[in-house]
């Protein structure tokens, strides 16, 4: 009886009661837009929030892919991550590294929608050696405003289509 008296307080204290996670985003600079840019833009991966649908850009204001929300109004992140995993699988082919990814939002997203689409973002889950692990994707985010539907994001220009 002794040892239980003092073997459960010992246990209850070693347990973790809440996980903290935390995660480290990149804000955009307060940069000087006076200031002539020499240099060509980077080439940026960004994922676009709509109230109907993400987008895919890569180079950035060029369309990647999209997806639809489901039949019923809800965000479809299975496909979002399954679209991702293949633009990641296509960059790399072209021998291309990309950790970071630009998440721009609409004003009006929701915050759920944008820990979800971050967290989809970051990883995805894999089978590897019979245990499911989670596999790195796009662990570098930054967050933005998204532009208005049609308007180009970045110095890249979109041209007349866009590609689904």
């Amino acid at each position: 009886m002794n040892l239980m008296i003092i073997l459960v307080p010992v246990l209850l204290m070693g347990m973790v009661l809440a996980r903290t996670t935390v995660l480290d985003l990149k804000l955009p600079d307060m940069a000087d837009s006076s200031i002539p840019q020499t240099e060509e833009p980077p080439q940026q991966l960004e994922l676009i929030i709509r109230a109907d649908k993400f987008e895919v850009n890569y180079p950035a204001g060029i369309k990647l892919k999209w997806v639809e929300k489901t039949s019923d109004g809800e965000y479809d992140f299975k496909l979002l991550a399954g679209v991702l995993q293949e633009t990641k699988r296509l960059l790399e082919d072209k021998g291309i590294q990309k950790k970071d990814i630009y998440i721009l939002s609409e004003k009006d997203t929701d915050y759920q929608t944008l820990v979800t689409t971050m967290d989809t973002v970051r990883s995805f889950k894999a089978v590897v050696a019979a245990n499911l692990v989670d596999a790195e994707l796009f662990p570098e985010i930054s967050l933005g405003d998204a532009p208005p539907p049609g308007a180009s994001t970045g110095a890249v220009a979109s041209p007349a289509g866009g590609a689904q």
